[in-house]
């Protein structure tokens, strides 16, 4: 039986044939009141959806190619940082992220025996140096369109509260990386609004203002045809469905301002876990939740997918943690096939419609930052802070009266479960002390309260 005949035996059900039924099933329940709830970024989620849901010609800009597995390594030693990243590419790591503290870390030794035809390396320096970035560059030749060098002092400032020199000397320092040839170099880091308890659409509002402020700058200097790729760093979090959709917004928020600019600038989103909603006790549980959040990540339409350890919060890196965070990686592209459909999401008129509920929502935002000056101004004048703030306290609400769970620590906790002896690092928020230009955007997790009392009491 064809396609064509077997759809014939049904008849076509209207949006409100199925309304009528539901609330006849529910004998005499109020219909929004039951089935109808509300998410953080005030989007109403209804029971189902249909065409009628969504703008059919509305096409979201997924990209084509294959996404790749990140390994991010924090460099203290440059030979161990380079001996990690090889065997991490031997393990099935496709793309590697150091994390450089400073300028005598040598770049040239930390690529030493990669293969740059085959391994796309991200350099998230924590130094401002030309120098250094011409240097691997160069070394990099016909490569380097696969060397990333993640720059963001507008991250940095809204992060510490300081700049890391002036604004003028730091976005000095930009363009002059900028106008080396070929390099891919300014990085929007978004993840700390996820992480200090942003909500969705915040999170992609404050985002477009933070890009739309270097490309500002850009088009005032007359560099804003040397921009090829932007890179976006965003963190994911455990609504599995809302996160897909996020990702996918994003992309069409991006290709919304990118066009007013008549520019093509791409947008390079590397996805990682949020830290908002990982534990210390029961902390194996936090692989189920990066599981999920990795997934979102695939499925969103990450480009790059860097994983975090489960013990990532309270221990220093270890070869197992390390291991088991790219092994999900691995089991979610070689034996999940998550690498073997393109826009796995697309049709789905649930994910559809929250896509443009929160592209829209963050649009608005945006717009609002703009009107109020911008990205930096906002920040001075603490509207970017307080509107995360609010967001994270009733987040925190949500937790406290366990409306928002985490397994393990607020519901269901495991009275023998013991920590105190084994933090290896500081597991929780850290206050910049000290002259800021602006309140700094502090990241949180939802449980540290929580913990902070668990320990005590051992």
């Amino acid at each position: 039986m064809g396609e064509k005949a077997l759809f014939n035996e049904f008849s076509e059900v209207t949006t409100t044939e199925w309304v009528s039924k539901i609330t006849q099933d529910l004998k005499g329940a109020d219909y929004d009141e039951t089935l109808i709830w509300k998410s953080p970024e005030e989007i109403n989620v209804k029971p189902f959806y249909d065409r009628n849901d969504v703008d059919e010609t509305l096409k979201i800009p997924i990209p084509t190619s294959e996404w790749k597995i990140g390994h991010h390594i924090l460099v203290e030693d440059v030979n161990d940082a380079n001996a990690n990243a090889i065997n991490a590419i031997k393990c099935g790591a496709e793309s590697i992220v150091f994390y450089v503290l400073d300028e005598t870390q040598n770049g040239l030794e930390l690529l030493s025996e990669i293969n740059l035809e085959a391994v796309t390396v991200y350099f998230e320096l924590q130094f401002l140096s030309t120098s250094y970035i011409k240097t691997i560059i160069d070394f990099a030749g016909k490569d380097q369109s696969n060397i990333f060098f993640n720059v963001d002092m507008l991250g940095s400032f809204s992060k510490t509260g300081n700049w890391n020199v002036t604004q003028e000397e730091d976005f000095n320092f930009l363009n002059s990386v900028i106008s080396l040839n070929g390099t891919n170099t300014l990085q929007i880091d978004t993840s700390q609004y996820q992480n200090a308890g942003g909500n969705m659409v915040q999170q992609l509002a404050f985002s477009l203002n933070h890009a739309n402020e270097y490309l500002n700058y850009f088009n005032a200097e007359k560099i804003l045809d040397k921009v090829e790729v932007i890179t976006f760093k965003v963190a994911v979090g455990s609504n599995y469905f809302f996160e897909i959709a996020k990702l996918r917004a994003f992309r069409l928020l991006w290709k919304t301002l990118i066009s007013a600019y008549s520019m093509s600038i791409k947008m390079h989103i590397v996805a990682i876990p949020t830290k908002r909603n990982k534990t210390l006790y029961d902390y194996n549980v936090n692989m189920l939740r990066t599981t999920s959040e990795t997934m979102s990540s695939v499925l969103g339409g990450a480009d790059m997918i860097c994983n975090q350890p489960y013990d990532a919060i309270f221990h220093k890196s270890n070869d197992f943690g390390e291991r088991i965070a790219l092994n999900q990686l691995l089991l979610l592209k070689n034996e999940s096939y998550f690498d073997k459909v393109s826009n796995a999401a697309e049709g789905s008129y649930y994910i559809e419609a929250i896509t443009q509920n929160i592209a829209d929502k963050a649009f608005l935002l945006f717009k609002e930052i703009e009107e109020k000056g911008g990205f930096i101004s906002a920040l001075k004048q603490g509207e970017i802070q307080n509107q995360i703030k609010n967001s994270a306290q009733k987040e925190q609400e949500r937790f406290n009266t366990k409306e928002e769970v985490l397994v393990g620590t607020n519901k269901y906790q495991n009275t023998a479960d013991k920590m105190k002896n084994d933090l290896e690092i500081h597991s929780f928020q850290t206050d910049v002390s000290g002259d800021t230009c602006v309140v700094p955007i502090s990241e949180s997790r939802l449980a540290e309260e929580v913990e902070l009392e668990l320990l005590r009491n051992e």
